[in-house]
């Protein structure tokens, strides 16, 4: 397996591509989800990548610019890539991001799936307090000072405000060779970074601290089993047709603890992506595509609604459009 730069790089633009000759759909998977996730560019489709992120027209809302990447080093399973850039909206941001795919499957890794259901919220704990730590020790720093200036008082102000109860689905994460890292935001606003000493909180177990937490699936994957575990429905690619003659592939986003989601499909002759709004309630699927928004009514007029089924690794059902209310069967098939 190995990583280059997604062409064509430029001085603002690099990005890593991926090649693996012995598992080619690992390869796609992978390719497909970066690119898709953070350029909103589908592989191989016209134009150059980076033409959405360079003009601000991604979902991002601000102009996008990738400076650089880097393999770190896992276990034999997993590819771990952090990814540094800048948004420039209001402000220019500096970001880093970090991916994690089980080599396996090509699968983008879920953090929730790495632990039992029951210790979600154990491990959860253990990362809050490990920053409340960090936090309330600097605090006492701060507080020490006799004579305090007004830009430590801000500084004060800041920290006891902090927040600190991240999930796992809103905290970044990445593997090492012997640790996993997680990877919580700041506790300042952007206003106030400048004061904020602390930047992002890095909270790191070794792998052995956390072994009573792991689920079946984290421990084949860390054991460098060939065991595949079922995992979640975040982050999944699945391919079918819509009434048996019009291929097309699907990107599922992150599920929220309601159940509602966010998805991206293109057909795969014209390769332009087409929002979904979803909602997952058991294994019954519903779904919303927008047409356009109408200024004269102020709302979202409908181009079709889906109704499905989870049914193992296939969905199931209908994509009904809107207007005509004609129904077209829709089959999917994770990939």
């Amino acid at each position: 397996m190995k990583i280059s730069d997604l062409q064509p790089k430029s001085e603002d633009f690099t990005f890593p591509k991926i090649s693996y000759t012995e598992k080619p759909l690992v390869e796609n998977k992978i390719n497909t989800f970066l690119q898709v996730d953070q350029l909103e560019y589908i592989p191989n489709s016209e134009g150059s990548p980076s033409k959405l992120v360079f003009s601000g027209k991604t979902s991002y809302s601000n102009y996008v610019y990738f400076y650089s990447w880097e393999k770190l080093e896992t276990p034999k399973n997993i590819l771990s890539i952090a990814i540094d850039g800048e948004a420039s909206g209001a402000y220019p941001e500096g970001f880093s991001i970090w991916k994690n795919f089980d080599l396996r499957t090509g699968n983008l890794i879920n953090a929730k799936d790495l632990f039992q259901p029951n210790s979600i919220k154990i491990v959860e704990n253990l990362i809050r307090k490990s920053i409340e730590k960090e936090v309330d020790d600097f605090i006492v720093q701060l507080k020490s000072d006799k004579n305090p200036s007004e830009e430590v008082l801000d500084q004060i102000s800041i920290y006891e405000g902090c927040f600190t109860d991240f999930t796992l689905d809103g905290i970044e994460y990445y593997f090492a060779k012997d640790k996993i890292r997680f990877i919580a935001g700041r506790c300042s606003n952007h206003a106030m970074r400048a004061l904020d000493e602390l930047d992002s909180h890095v909270v790191e177990f070794p792998y052995k601290e956390l072994e009573k937490y792991w689920s079946s699936y984290a421990k084949n994957l860390l054991s460098d089993s060939e065991k595949v575990d079922k995992t979640s429905f975040n982050n999944k690619l699945y391919k079918g047709k819509i009434d048996g003659k019009y291929p097309i592939t699907v990107l599922i986003d992150k599920v929220y603890e309601d159940g509602s989601f966010s998805a991206k499909y293109w057909y795969d002759k014209n390769k332009k992506l087409i929002e979904w709004n979803g909602k997952l309630k058991g294994n019954h699927i519903s779904i919303i595509e927008n047409d356009y928004y109408s200024e004269e009514t102020r709302q979202w007029i409908f181009k079709a609604l889906v109704e499905a089924d989870l049914q193992g690794n296939k969905i199931i059902g209908t994509w009904q459009d809107y207007k005509t209310k004609k129904y077209l069967k829709l089959e999917l098939e994770e990939l």
